[in-house]
């Protein structure tokens, strides 16, 4: 049990610095320190990491790098790689890191070495995966497969969605993978309104085989199977499955060589580089998989074995400490200058919002200071022309990273170029600004001045890799998955359960019935949600 957080000596320097700084701006922090660029961003493995645009000092950043010790975050990051339950509520190991350590090093949990169960369901994958590329898996009908659905949601969807998304450019040239996700119906019928059933692979994925929204697809999935063969047997042509619950996935008609297995050592949110990654190995083949999960490796080993004052995710999530808690930042802004990155916000916002957003520590106390922020943004440039009209001259802080990659993948004209000079800019404009003065300077009447002027002193970290590739998408996504870690450690919560989600799925299998008149009119709900279903009920007549 630790102390409270607030308690510690690093957390009343920092309150007294923050105090201080805030009389600062970063034109003068640059001013009085030559080296600030130097100082204050680092080179690794690819990856250059800018963070020297915050507002922080030296004894700031000595002052975040105590707090890490003070609150033991290396004990901390070894109980997770050693395989010990850290997921207490739910009495459960976390080791999503096991599935990328392509060393195959052992890692045990409860004494056994779980690497080799983890190669093992990865070998399958590859068999599955280039069955389906190479159109050796046929369908009942005999044809070759050519579309992939996968039907999950939450982390199921998101992760190998944005992975497909990002990674397009090296996906299989004849082959459609589409994600389906939302219990609305015109999510599955758009997915199936252009596709021969005889031709299409649908993936179910759900750790549990009995998540609401998955089954209800899956089940209709089966049904549009069913219509065109009129036979169970096609079933096992048309479907697999990846689930902790093989007699669950047996019972709806998958087949058991076409289950692949999941692991409660595995959140939801962490497990792309699992089975539920089939979709993506299928989409980009194994030995691109195979680079992406060694991209995450190599970050994974940063993580853990680099001292804190160097090491990237821990900056990230001090810096993110810095803000939430002594600026009293609400919400944090994430901008990839990549197209590719469309998704990549979608799955971030799972990551981050489901681990930290808690409100009692790990001894259930209410807790009595800010932890996970809303996490938002969108991709650069469009997001300069929807959203940075508020991070600019707006009344609210809010810190932002910016992502970009210094190679393209598609050479065209300078349109690279151009993208690259935007997400400078906004990082140089966010911080300096323009003083009244300089405006005044160009010319522009004193009425209008002010219309123009732009505070700066605005925060931002820059993230830039060398190219979007498998590897160094691996990369991006473990800083952040680790920058979530260490956030959850300083606060003392929870990072790895997701209770919050569970109440409006309770109410919500209490509600279905009188939507469906099965038992009928509300008696149980408040006097709002009963008008509310009564409405609907009398518009359906």
């Amino acid at each position: 049990m630790q102390a409270p957080l607030k308690t510690a000596k690093a957390w009343k320097q920092l309150e007294a610095h923050c105090s201080r700084i805030k009389r600062s701006h970063l034109r003068d922090l640059f001013a009085t320190d030559p080296n600030r660029a130097k100082n204050f961003s680092l080179l690794w493995n690819g990856i250059y990491f800018d963070y020297s645009k915050n507002l922080i000092d030296r004894a700031i950043f000595d002052s975040l790098i105590q707090l890490a010790e003070e609150r033991q975050l290396k004990r901390h990051i070894e109980e997770m790689y050693t395989g010990q339950k850290i997921n207490r509520t739910e009495n459960r190991a976390v080791l999503h890191v096991a599935l990328r350590n392509t060393s195959n090093s052992p890692i045990f949990v409860d004494n056994c070495n779980i690497m080799p169960q983890i190669v093992e369901t990865r070998n399958r994958m590859m068999e599955i995966s280039d069955m389906i590329r190479t159109g050796q898996w046929k369908g009942y009908s005999g044809k070759k497969i050519k579309n992939v659905v996968n039907i999950g949601i939450g982390g199921s969807d998101l992760g190998p969605r944005m992975v497909i998304e990002a990674l397009r450019v090296y996906t299989h040239p004849e082959l459609s993978i589409s994600m389906v996700s939302n219990v609305d119906g015109a999510h599955l019928s758009e997915t199936l309104r252009h596709l021969d059933p005889e031709e299409t692979l649908f993936i179910v994925v759900s750790k549990t085989f009995t998540t609401q929204e998955t089954i209800a697809n899956a089940t209709s999935a089966k049904s549009w199977i069913l219509e065109r063969f009129k036979d169970h047997a096609a079933i096992m042509f048309h479907f697999l499955g990846i689930s902790a619950n093989k007699k669950a996935a047996v019972e709806f008609g998958i087949s058991t060589s076409n289950i692949l297995n999941m692991w409660d050592w595995v959140g939801g949110r962490y497990s792309l580089t699992s089975a539920v990654g089939l979709s993506i190995m299928i989409a980009i083949g194994g030995d691109a998989f195979m680079q992406l999960l060694e991209g995450f490796h190599a970050v994974d080993n940063h993580f853990r074995y680099e001292e804190l004052n160097r090491n990237i995710p821990v900056i990230m999530a001090l810096l993110g400490i810095w803000y939430i808690n002594f600026f009293h930042t609400q919400s944090h802004a994430v901008i990839p200058y990549a197209q590719y990155l469309d998704q990549f916000l979608n799955y971030l916002q799972q990551a981050d919002m489901e681990s930290n957003g808690k409100r009692v520590d790990k001894e259930g106390n209410l807790v009595d200071y800010a932890t996970g922020p809303v996490i938002w943004g969108g991709t650069g440039t469009n997001a300069q022309h929807a959203f940075f009209q508020l991070l600019h001259q707006g009344t609210q802080l809010v810190p932002c990273d910016f992502i970009g990659f210094i190679n393209p993948l598609n050479p065209l004209g300078d349109h690279h170029s151009m993208l690259l000079s935007n997400l400078l800019a906004q990082t140089q404009a966010l911080a300096f600004g323009k003083t009244k003065q300089e405006v005044i300077e160009e010319n522009i009447p004193e009425p209008l001045a002010q219309h123009r002027t732009f505070a700066g002193n605005k925060p931002s970290n820059c993230l830039l890799l060398d190219k979007l590739t498998p590897y160094s998408l691996g990369q991006l996504i473990a800083l952040y998955e680790h920058k979530i870690f260490v956030q959850g450690i300083i606060w003392d919560i929870y990072s790895f359960d997701q209770w919050g989600v569970e109440l409006g799925k309770q109410m919500a299998d209490k509600i279905l019935p009188h939507l469906m008149r099965v038992d009928g009119l509300p008696v149980e709900n408040d006097m709002s949600t009963n008008a509310l279903i009564r409405h609907i009920l009398e518009i359906r007549k």
